[in-house]
């Protein structure tokens, strides 16, 4: 049989087990609680089937594979942060409600009833567990006995704890078994991880758990649920409501449950960055900040950068070749391995910096102490791991100059600071101005750089939400979500959607610069 006629009789068998299982994976999705991204997962396969089987969209089958990447990879984590941000997600809120409320009714606690002493029984690879109200009891019942399949395993194996299980004992003349002779005391202690484990529900509907090697002893549950929406505690008889707004369950007198449920909250989340004067504080500094870092780093690239690039293509000068490969090692090294190097350059005790300092001066500044002399030490950092990029964009844009104009300048008499503000600056600017855009998004982001090497310190003082005086936006951000103890990832995906806006903005503003530097068409 020839490889066209098995592809047209594998074809649409393929066909259908490929959507067989995009359909099982589409319903995974909305098991999960998830029916808005189930539909739009239903949507991208669909186009994919339409596409790929259809001959109307076949000029797209070169392309779909790279939208449906960007729709992944790009447009879904934006859609899904974004969403975040309207919500309270946060270390306290991490469950959906009915998760929420399924954990508060599980939990248990010691119960006032009477306790039970209990032997363990071989039973061939098995176990059987007898319990006996303890002495003392009026109305003690008959023993009962409970049968348990984790007790299959070899009796050396039961030192290993098992997950946590309920199993149901049943009566000892209704069981109708024969026990063999208890263990002693040691081998029972010696299963005392998997007694812990257990959870025997005796037939008059008690609970009772492990509470010592010689007795197990009843639970009762915490809370129990009165109504929708309604929990009450068992022990006080105080009564909960589940708040939507706050996403808590919530008594009378404002005492919450923990954990909390996730609920949207709206523009709750910037209305705190605007509104909360503990919050607007520190977030508007950590701006400005971010703006005054991004935009110095830009400048002082810049100027170290176009510098060298002009002395570096001067005729004259000896062993070019050699300083300029020298001057771009920093920028051939990982960044990541120059700031734990300069982390270590600028300490205030070994540091050689402040040796040097100490020796020639007298000095030891305090680098990582002091916020004006952190923020001095980042743009030092930062200028050092920056200036070669913009030095290799200057010599080749030098290099496009003509000579020509040099060449007429030297003969009108030019001084070379005339040449470089009259002919190198001006010819240069306007192909580097796009570079220079595209460099101040990058450090508007430069999460790397802050968190190697002061992780944003010295912080804020006086402040609920952690921040520091040399944060910018996306560490700020990141230590919300991940590092306070009261992690708030809603919070943290608001900056981070007001973050991606900023950016937005930054490279439309780039493609303009692109469009105004095309030359008219004539």
């Amino acid at each position: 049989m020839k490889r066209s006629e098995w592809r047209r009789l594998l074809k649409w068998p393929v066909t259908l087990a490929a959507a067989l299982a995009c359909l099982y994976f589409v319903w995974l999705i909305y098991l999960r609680g998830q029916p808005l991204w189930a539909v739009l997962a239903l949507m991208l396969f669909s186009g994919a089937f339409f596409v790929y089987l259809s001959h109307i969209a076949f000029a797209y089958r070169y392309l779909f594979p790279g939208l449906a990447g960007i729709a992944v990879f790009v447009v879904f984590p934006i859609i899904y942060t974004i969403q975040i941000g309207f919500t309270n997600y946060s270390s306290a809120n991490l469950l959906s409600f009915e998760r929420a409320t399924a954990y508060l009714l599980e939990r248990t606690q010691p119960g006032e009833g009477k306790a039970y002493a209990f032997t363990v029984h071989p039973d061939g690879d098995e176990f059987r567990l007898l319990f006996v109200p303890k002495e003392g009891d009026e109305d003690a019942e008959q023993p009962l006995e409970a049968r348990t399949d984790a007790y299959v395993t070899p009796p050396l194996a039961l030192i290993a704890p098992t997950p946590p299980q309920e199993i149901k004992a049943v009566g000892l003349k209704e069981a109708n078994v024969t026990l063999s002779a208890p263990l002693p005391l040691g081998e029972v202690i010696k299963r005392r991880g998997v007694l812990s484990k257990l959870r025997i529900r005796l037939p008059d509907g008690v609970l009772v758990t492990y509470a010592g090697v010689r007795e197990f002893s009843p639970l009762e549950p915490v809370y129990r649920q009165t109504a929708k929406d309604e929990l009450t505690e068992t022990s006080s008889g105080t009564l909960y409501r589940a708040n939507r707004d706050t996403g808590f369950y919530e008594s009378a007198a404002g005492e919450r449950l923990q954990p909390g449920f996730k609920v949207g909250i709206g523009f709750g989340n910037y209305e705190r960055m605007v509104s909360d004067p503990e919050f607007r504080g520190p977030f508007f500094r950590i701006f400005l900040w971010t703006v005054t870092f991004a935009s110095l780093t830009v400048l002082l690239t810049l100027a170290v950068g176009c510098t060298l690039a002009v002395v570096l293509n001067w005729e004259a000068l000896r062993f070019r070749t050699i300083y300029r490969t020298l001057l771009f090692l920093p920028y051939a090294i990982p960044g990541f391995i120059s700031i734990l190097v300069f982390k270590g350059l600028f300490n205030q005790n070994f540091g050689e910096i402040n040796l040097a300092l100490s020796a020639l001066l007298g000095i030891k500044p305090a680098w990582f102490a002091d916020p004006f002399l952190a923020k001095v030490m980042i743009l030092i950092v930062n200028t050092w791991l920056g200036y070669p990029y913009i030095m290799v964009l200057c010599t080749g844009l030098i290099k496009s100059i003509p000579s020509d104009l040099y060449e007429a300048s030297a003969i009108a008499g030019a001084k070379p600071l005339d040449n470089f503000f009259k002919i190198t600056a001006p010819l240069i600017i306007k192909p580097l101005m796009p570079l220079l855009i595209a460099s101040f998004a990058f450090n508007f982001n430069n999460f790397v750089l802050i968190a190697l090497l002061t992780g944003g310190r010295p912080d804020f003082l006086n402040t609920r939400v952690p921040a520091g005086t040399t944060d910018i936006l996306v560490s700020y951000t990141y230590r919300i979500a991940f590092q306070d103890s009261g992690q708030n990832f809603g919070l943290a995906a608001a900056i981070s959607t007001v973050i991606f806006f900023l950016v937005a903005l930054l490279s439309m503003a780039n493609l303009k610069m692109l469009r105004v530097n095309k030359p008219e068409g004539r």
